[in-house]
């Protein structure tokens, strides 16, 4: 049996780089014994429109489930599985069967408790397509799930997998009463059922969301609040005004136009850590005019990458090589830095047959506003070469309809998945489920296919590194820069750790230290 049963504060070389931009009051904090009580008021740009558990699609709807569920795991700040309603993990020799041990004495917040049958239950419902779980793709190389008793559950797997630990940490496999899921699921759209630090006490998703300490959380001691209220606003500048003023404890996200305001501010701790979002440039590989890899080639050296992280990111980021994961991500290995050379981008696009130039059509989301910036970026840059790049802007509904998926030169805008094996079978292998550049690059499939099939960690680092450099010879997309996240905490609050996914809080850790105000 391969024993795969990883608890946090790990010591990597990516919970290093995310420990090496914490401010220095989380350091402090570290040393400090946590206090029980308190409110702390938390601000998300955006309304939480879902509560139900298996359906949260947008931050602060995973915020608000994560507050009241627990999943099998929970994803660390290093990118690793550690316990959560799973106290163990252990897979049979092959990978392809994994068996869970399961914490006892947990209740779910109506008073029932919980056992191996919600989890099956659980998993059963997100597999139905008239659920709608985000999740149901991520977990369908699961076949089945078994409770071999109350306190076990087994999952055997359609082929090996080596990161299903950190698999079943997804935002949308929260645990949910088997009486539900097999009952009245929708229920879940209007209440909270779920074995979370904290329950749920009123709901406004474009105002408002309170929940309350739960006490009969399964960690003891924790969480240390008593209340969380969730506080929305819409408006960027009104938000950061917020908690500049001391209105507000803790902002999730602050954006890369208002984060220098609250930088210089003083008065608050401006966070930011690495992250693995990032903005790119599809191009359909099995179309002209980037069937040609030398077109995709001379493209690609007409990017100034650190020129982008300075305009776009406005210094809150860091240059991409052309593969979509950086240190936010266990096994990333380092490339060397692809050069702005426009007359070797010339020759190229000439030896590919465009010895006059090339007239393209780049589409651009407007959602977010940085999709456009990089569009119109890259049609300056490239004109010298010989690049006449039209840019086209559309609303973000038409976008996703007319060219998403179906288009062969768009700009992406993707979030930090779970693992390195995440990214490139969400976009980049011949079977991806959003395979958009249709690349289909049979090396690269092979490399990543052996690498989820071994816990081998020194074999998997080698074979996703040499996927990376296939990856970043072969130019499938332009992936010139990745964002850093960005939040802001008042200096009383502790325990907060900002989360590389961006979609993980650990709210049951957070507590208040002197100087903060006294709420009812």
């Amino acid at each position: 049996m391969n024993k795969v049963n990883r608890r946090t504060f790990m010591v990597t070389a990516s919970g290093l780089a995310v420990m090496a931009v914490m401010p220095p009051a989380f350091a402090q904090s570290a040393k400090a014994q946590p206090v029980r009580g308190g409110v702390l008021r938390v601000s998300v740009n955006q309304a939480a429109s879902v509560i139900h558990p298996l359906r949260t699609r947008v931050q602060p709807e995973h915020l608000v489930a994560e507050l009241c569920y627990s999943n099998l795991t929970k994803l660390t700040p290093e990118m690793t599985a550690e316990p959560d309603l799973a106290e163990s993990w252990s897979s049979n020799d092959d990978l392809t069967e994994w068996t869970f041990k399961l914490r006892a004495g947990v209740k779910f917040h109506d008073g029932s408790p919980f056992t191996a049958s919600d989890v099956v239950a659980t998993y059963a419902a997100i597999k139905k397509p008239e659920t709608g779980s985000p999740a149901r793709a991520i977990i369908s190389i699961i076949d089945s799930v078994m409770a071999i008793d109350d306190a076990t559950v087994v999952m055997k797997l359609s082929s090996p997998f080596a990161d299903l630990p950190t698999t079943v940490a997804f935002t949308s496999t929260r645990i949910i009463p088997a009486a539900i899921a097999e009952g009245d699921i929708e229920r879940l759209s209007r209440e909270a059922v779920g074995t979370g630090p904290f329950k749920l006490v009123s709901f406004e998703p474009d105002r408002q969301i309170i929940v309350e300490r739960n006490d009969d959380y399964f960690i003891e001691g924790q969480p240390y609040l008593d209340r969380i209220e969730v506080r929305v606003y819409p408006d960027a500048a009104s938000e950061t005004s917020a908690m500049l003023s001391g209105d507000n404890d803790l902002q999730v996200i602050v954006s890369e136009s208002e984060f220098e305001r609250v930088n210089s501010a003083g008065s608050v701790d401006a966070m930011q850590v690495t992250s693995g979002q990032f903005l790119n440039v599809n191009m359909r590989c099995d179309e002209p005019p980037f069937n040609d890899l030398r077109v995709r080639k001379a493209l690609s050296l007409t990017v100034d990458r650190d020129a982008l992280v300075g305009f776009i990111a406005l210094g809150a980021g860091s240059r991409g090589e052309d593969v979509p994961v950086n240190s936010a991500y266990r096994f990333f290995k380092k490339q060397e830095p692809k050069p702005l050379a426009i007359e070797e981008a010339k020759r190229l696009l000439a030896e590919a047959g465009y010895p006059d130039g090339i007239d393209l059509n780049l589409v651009a989301s407007d959602t977010p506003g940085t999709r456009t910036q990089l569009a119109i970026a890259l049609r300056e840059m490239a004109a010298p070469a010989g690049f006449r790049i039209n840019v086209q802007t559309m609303p973000h509904a038409t976008y996703l309809d007319q060219v998403w998926k179906k288009g062969n030169f768009y700009v992406g805008f993707y979030n930090t998945q779970a693992t390195i094996d995440g990214v490139f079978t969400l976009l980049y292998t011949s079977d991806a489920a959003w395979n958009e550049t249709k690349w289909n690059n049979a090396e690269f499939d092979e490399l990543v296919k052996k690498a989820r099939e071994t816990t081998d960690e020194a074999t998997r680092s080698e074979l996703y590194g040499k996927a990376q450099d296939v990856m970043y010879k072969g130019v499938p997309s332009i992936t010139p820069l990745f964002f850093n996240l960005l939040a802001a905490k008042q200096k009383y609050v502790q325990g907060y750790t900002l989360h590389p996914r961006g979609q993980v809080f650990r709210f049951e850790r957070v507590w208040l230290a002197e100087g903060a105000p006294e709420r009812r």
